[in-house]
């Protein structure tokens, strides 16, 4: 006897349809055979299937048993597949009868005693679940039931054990719908524990920082050890925009299929904040392996990716992140096939101006020679800090200001000026693809950021002075157009260029 249902295999965060046959024929001998590119965990679920069923209370069938995953030329390699393989073996065997079988897609892994464990990518799951025609619902393990929830246009049943799974099918048991409570989610973690009202002086970073925000631009701060790079770089998520629910939804992809999302919350209600290593590998920072899985700027998708230390990472490393933070996403190769992940992030990296840390420290003597510097520095290619928007120096603090009684300035005074000039740029852009001023094309930098005579002599003392490269020129321009919308200003006028060129200290060429 034939069964058929309906389940999904991920795909790097996509997931793709898969119909899983299930044949029960007479033989001499009971034997089960798995087909269709099965990879190990797929392979050794026949062993947990046949435990589940016979500890459920059902028999474990004494024929030949054929068990097909089709497609045939799709790998599948996890274990969401034991609850629907378990399924058909009941129902190609006899055991279970019922309508109902094939409206529901199921997904899930059981335990040796029936009861199922969660899995990843269900959020994936149920986004193709809700695409496909025919289907009237998907039957997930109760842990990741609130997950799936979040895509509203598909009724979503929570199952905690096989036996349950068998008696909603056959209509012994009514299961009710798991509510999408989107709202709640956000309410309760949509929070953050730090302020920028905790750090101490740095008004000039604050200033460049909320810039930074305001247009989406990538940012470097170079100072002295204990300056408070890395104090202000966790605190910069807090002066963004509150992430939508569709941005929310694609940055909970990605931690899904990686099974990182946090237990008992269904989807992330803050920016992601990523700071790896820098002992990271290639393949762990844009992704990769034989198995295409998302990297660390895949994770920081509408949200930050921090290097700290910068020259410290290995330099090959930092140039695979050129491409990405042209476009947006990335994109792994392989003999079979190739795989996109977003990579939509903002970047914000730190180092010393020198090894020791100290040069142009009036407190502390730098003992760094001049080609140590340059061979530090230069650990750093070009073409990644063209890349970089905002260069900025975070000098050390001073004492009466780390033990004065005022605060600075608070991320909710610096949130609700990115707000008014990302509010601008919505209304400058609608209608085009373009979402930020860091990311206008040729056409647009031309069109928005035009200038009058003293500002062109300007920008073209400042190229000719600095070296500035074509990609530089525009940055200038971009970063100028934002500050111009802090400002409220229709033109950018040369008060604006002139601080958007301050924020190019790296190309002054200041160690020779």
């Amino acid at each position: 006897m034939l069964a058929k249902f309906l389940t999904y295999s991920l795909l790097g965060i996509d997931a793709l349809p898969v119909e899983v046959e299930v044949d029960v024929s007479e033989s001499a001998l009971p034997k089960t055979i798995l087909v269709g590119m099965p990879e190990a965990a797929v392979k050794e679920c026949v062993h947990r299937i046949e435990r589940a069923l016979v500890n459920s209370g059902f028999q474990r069938p004494t024929n030949r048993v054929v068990i097909n995953l089709a497609p045939a030329d799709l790998p599948k390699q996890a274990a969401s597949f034991d609850l629907p393989i378990a399924l058909g073996i009941l129902a190609g065997s006899g055991q279970v009868t019922s309508d109902r079988l094939t409206e529901f897609a199921v997904v899930g892994e059981l335990a040796l005693d029936g009861t199922t464990r969660p899995t990843k990518g269900v959020l994936s799951m149920a986004m193709a679940a809700a695409k496909q025609r025919g289907v009237r619902g998907i039957l997930v393990p109760t842990a990741n039931a609130a997950e799936a929830a979040v895509v509203e246009s598909i009724e979503v049943y929570p199952i905690a054990s096989l036996t349950q799974a068998i008696a909603f099918m056959t209509g012994e048991l009514d299961i009710e719908p798991t509510p999408s409570r989107l709202d709640e989610v956000f309410r309760s973690h949509g929070q953050y524990d730090v302020d920028y009202a905790d750090v101490r002086g740095q008004e000039m970073a604050k200033r460049a920082i909320t810039v930074a925000a305001a247009g989406s631009h990538n940012l470097l701060m170079l100072g002295p050890p204990g300056s408070g790079k890395t104090m202000l770089a966790k605190r910069f998520p807090t002066i963004l925009p509150q992430l939508t629910p569709a941005e929310s939804i694609e940055t909970s992809r990605v931690y899904s299929a990686m099974g990182l999302l946090p237990p008992g919350q269904p989807l992330l209600a803050v920016r992601p904040f990523r700071a790896p290593h820098h002992t990271i590998s290639d393949a762990g920072l844009v992704g990769g392996g034989s198995t295409p899985t998302p990297g660390e700027i895949s994770q920081a998708h509408n949200g930050l990716l921090f290097l700290d230390e910068l020259p410290e990472f290995n330099r090959r490393t930092l140039e695979v992140l050129r491409q990405p933070l042209e476009d947006g996403t990335v994109t792994i190769s392989r003999a079979l096939n190739s795989t996109t992940f977003p990579a939509n992030f903002m970047l914000i990296a730190a180092l010393n101006p020198c090894p020791c840390g100290y040069r142009n420290d009036p407190r502390r003597e730098c003992h760094c020679s001049i080609p140590q510097v340059e061979k530090y520095m230069n650990k750093i290619s070009g073409p990644l800090l063209d890349r970089i928007d905002i260069h900025l120096e975070v000098p050390a603090v001073a004492y009466q200001e780390l033990t004065g009684a005022g605060q600075g300035t608070s991320s909710s005074v610096m949130r609700e000026d990115v707000q008014r000039a990302r509010a601008v740029q919505r209304r400058r852009f609608e209608g085009s693809k373009t979402r930020f001023n860091a990311r206008m094309g040729t056409r647009q930098i031309r069109t928005q950021c035009q200038l009058d005579a003293p500002g062109r002599q300007m920008l073209e003392a400042a190229m000719n002075d600095f070296g500035l490269s074509a990609r530089a020129h525009d940055k200038v321009l971009r970063v100028a157009r934002t500050i111009a919308d802090l400002a409220g200003s229709e033109r950018v006028e040369v008060v604006h260029l002139s601080e958007a060129i301050n924020y190019r200290m790296l190309d002054r060429k200041l160690w020779t």
